[in-house]
């Protein structure tokens, strides 16, 4: 596969495929709960539908909070073009994993400020929530590429997630695998850590964040959640599945990526959403989890 021809397919991929991850996982939790559930398209559906609808704006909120929906999803797609999905990624150079950490952390600040703009006490309520776990799942997610970066010897992310790369510390990366995976629960609002099917104000995190939110906006915030989910899952399937070169490594890379999605919605549906004080213990699980991960993988 020529370098254009994998900069098409990394920008297709990240461009089209996150909204089936949601449809996915929907007819998933359907299929445990004896349901035919929603179609896989259903989230593509949903998208068009908000972009053709209008965007209503309180006289309190000021420009903030129509450039959050706008600015978390730029930063988001920048992060997808580090993030190497199968073979390379379309943007990559040493230490891009640090600005994948940041642009993530930039997107997440443009939701808050956002949800803070609006006036709103439960948006407050959820933004604080968001910020609070967030600073926890960060550690996580800066000691798994500690480890890889050290196992690799290699500070980009393409040479970090090279495809179950140094096999010779598989309990490494079994950890770090551990690690990362309660991190893609907990940033993208799922359970245990958040409900992203409520819209009960007290038991939301990132949903109550969005409430006053519509149309072409609250479509943005949804695709961009969508694609973050999609980034995440990129990093376990290729933190875990050998890579192939060509074709045979797209094939290896979506099928990965959408099994996983199948394993996030059957923990959706056989969990229960943990209370508010047990998910900063859920995250200190993956913060060990990935310390252990860093002690076994770095030489």
């Amino acid at each position: 596969m020529t370098a254009l021809a994998g900069l098409l397919a990394h920008g297709a991929a990240l461009l089209l495929l996150p909204p089936l991850l949601l449809g996915i996982i929907g007819k998933t939790k359907a299929a445990f709960g004896g349901r035919t559930g929603p179609p896989f398209l259903q989230p593509y559906h949903d998208l068009l539908k908000l972009l053709g609808k209008g965007a209503v704006y309180s006289r309190t909120t000021t420009w903030m909070f129509r450039l959050g929906p706008v600015l978390s999803l730029a930063a988001i797609l920048v992060a997808g073009c580090v993030v190497p999905l199968a073979g390379g990624s379309a943007l990559s150079f040493t230490g891009d994993a640090i600005l994948f950490a940041y642009l993530l952390g930039l997107s997440r600040f443009a939701t808050i400020t956002a949800a803070l703009d609006a006036g709103s006490s439960f948006e407050g309520m959820g933004a604080s929530r968001e910020a609070a776990f967030a600073s926890l799942a960060e550690p996580a997610l800066i000691l798994v590429l500690a480890g890889l970066s050290g196992s690799s010897g290699d500070l980009s992310m393409t040479g970090m997630f090279g495809g179950a790369a140094r096999w010779e510390t598989a309990s490494g990366l079994v950890m770090a695998a551990v690690g990362l995976f309660l991190v893609l629960l907990t940033e993208n609002s799922r359970i245990p850590v958040d409900d992203p099917a409520t819209h009960l104000e007290l038991t939301m995190i990132h949903e109550v964040m969005v409430l006053d939110h519509g149309g072409p906006d609250l479509a943005f915030i949804q695709y961009g959640a969508s694609v973050k989910l999609l980034l995440w899952s990129s990093l376990l399937v290729r933190l875990l599945l050998p890579d192939a070169p060509g074709a045979a490594g797209w094939a290896v890379w979506a099928l990965g990526v959408v099994a996983l999605a199948a394993v996030v919605g059957a923990v959706e549906s056989t969990m229960a959403r943990l209370k508010m004080p047990r998910v900063p213990q859920l995250l200190f699980v993956a913060i060990c989890a990935a310390a252990f991960a860093m002690m076994f993988m770095v030489k």
